[in-house]
């Protein structure tokens, strides 16, 4: 079993930035592939971020690359979310997830609570 709690969220006007953090217990973390998901008021949730076992693979949805940057300190059992360039329409609550495999991609096995992340315009 993998205990996931998010922390980090807050209010930020439009361009500006925010870190999200994802601490983990349990499970190794080291061999757990970790993502970010989102989900928007009146949608569905929407994968955000991945990143591998090691960090050396990492994945993101179109809407966020080039902004958003995820990365992981297995020492700390961590996951971060380096959010900038924020926009009103990342608006969401933002969730952490874990995958019993080293590698991301497929459906993840645990969820955090969420974080909620507001971007005023």
């Amino acid at each position: 079993q993998v205990q996931l709690v998010e922390s980090g969220g807050g209010l930020v006007q439009a361009g500006g930035s925010l870190r999200l953090s994802c601490a983990a217990s349990g499970r190794t973390f080291s061999n757990s592939a970790m993502a970010w998901f989102r989900q928007a008021p009146g949608k569905e949730r929407e994968f955000v971020a991945a990143i591998s076992w090691n960090g050396d693979g990492t994945n993101y949805a179109d809407s966020v690359k080039g902004r958003f940057t995820i990365s992981r300190d297995n020492a700390k059992n961590t996951v971060y979310l380096q959010m900038n360039s924020l926009k009103p329409e990342d608006t969401a609550v933002y969730y952490c997830a874990a995958k019993n495999s080293l590698w991301f991609g497929g459906s993840y096995d645990y969820w955090g609570q969420g974080t909620q992340v507001t971007v005023s315009s």
